[in-house]
Order: structure tokens, then C-alpha cells, then sequence
């Protein structure tokens, strides 16, 4: 008798269940609708980002390649400024002061130049850390990147004065050349005069 009226509340039970499950069927039915329309939004917006960054991705690559030329020029300037100096370091006792002066010329020259892609290399880098300040705008390194950013700018105001300096220096040797162009010119003409 216990166990038949067990039963017959395990049934009860069981039809309530029921019965609140067909009325809840339609709720859960919209929910799981809602959750698959939220997953497919979710979806759009990332492709939607990746192609807003898919432009930002390529301008990052090609000043990477920019950059990547730019110290190969460097590194070959280097080398053909230590190879002046090797083949020139004996023979700068024979040389006359003329030449010696526009050897010192084409050497400021070469650093200017240097000192020229150093500068447009520290340009590239400030735009690549910029690029990289827009792409990495919600994350937790943006902190950094403006520290980065900050020095950045900080070593393109040294190079520029550095710059500024080269460039007065090879204003200054070239006065220098001309006058003694100048006074060359002179004493062979009252050389010549005189005869």
C-alpha cells in the first residue's frame, strides 16, 4: 500500500514536471534562439574587426620592411666609411691640405647621411609604435606603448639636434674649402702676375 502510494506521487511528480516543461518550451525555445542570434553578432563583429585591422596589419609590415632596408643601407654605409678610412688613414701624410679638407668633406658627408637614416629610422619606428598604439588600444600594454612612444620621441629630438649640428659642421668645412680655393686662386694669380 506505502509502495503504490509512493508511485502514485512519483507519477503526480513527474506530470507536474511535464506540465511545466511544455509551458516553459517556448521560452526556452526563444532563449536558445537569442543565444545563437548573440553568437553569430559576436561572430560578425570579430570579422568585422580583423577586417578594420587587416589594413593596419599591412602598413605594419611594410614599414617593417621599410626599417629592415633602412638598417641594411646603414650597416653599408658603415662599412664603406670604415673601408675610406682604412685605405686613406696612411696616406693622410702626403696629402695636401686641399684634399685633405674635402676628404673631411665627403666623411661628414657619409655621417650626415647616416645620421639622415637614423633619423628617418626613428621615424619609422614612432609610426610603427603608433600602429601598434591603434591596434593594441584595448589591451592592458597600452601603458607601455606610450612609455615607448614618449622615449621615442624624446631619442627623434636628440636626432635632430645631432642633425643640426652635423649640418653646421659641413657649412663650417665648407667655408674652409672656399677660402682656401679662394686664397689658392689669389696667389697663383699675383704668381702670375708677377711675371
Amino acid at each position: 500500500m506505502l509502495l503504490l502510494l509512493l508511485l502514485l506521487l512519483l507519477l503526480q511528480l513527474l506530470l507536474l514536471l511535464l506540465q511545466l516543461l511544455i509551458l516553459l518550451l517556448p521560452q526556452l525555445l526563444l532563449l536558445l534562439l537569442l543565444l545563437l542570434v548573440l553568437q553569430l553578432l559576436q561572430l560578425l563583429q570579430q570579422l568585422l574587426l580583423l577586417l578594420l585591422m587587416l589594413p593596419l596589419l599591412l602598413i605594419l609590415l611594410l614599414l617593417l620592411l621599410m626599417l629592415l632596408l633602412l638598417l641594411l643601407l646603414q650597416l653599408l654605409l658603415l662599412l664603406l666609411q670604415q673601408l675610406l678610412i682604412l685605405l686613406l688613414l696612411p696616406l693622410l701624410p702626403l696629402l695636401p691640405l686641399l684634399l685633405l679638407l674635402l676628404l673631411m668633406l665627403l666623411t661628414l658627408l657619409l655621417l650626415l647621411l647616416l645620421q639622415l637614416l637614423l633619423l628617418l629610422q626613428q621615424l619609422l619606428i614612432l609610426l610603427l609604435l603608433l600602429l601598434l598604439l591603434l591596434l593594441l588600444l584595448p589591451q592592458l600594454l597600452l601603458l607601455l606603448l606610450l612609455l615607448l612612444l614618449v622615449l621615442q620621441l624624446l631619442l627623434l629630438q636628440q636626432q635632430l639636434l645631432l642633425l643640426l649640428l652635423l649640418l653646421l659642421l659641413l657649412m663650417l668645412l665648407l667655408l674652409i674649402c672656399c677660402y682656401c680655393c679662394f686664397c689658392f686662386y689669389c696667389s697663383h694669380y699675383n704668381y702670375y702676375n708677377n711675371y
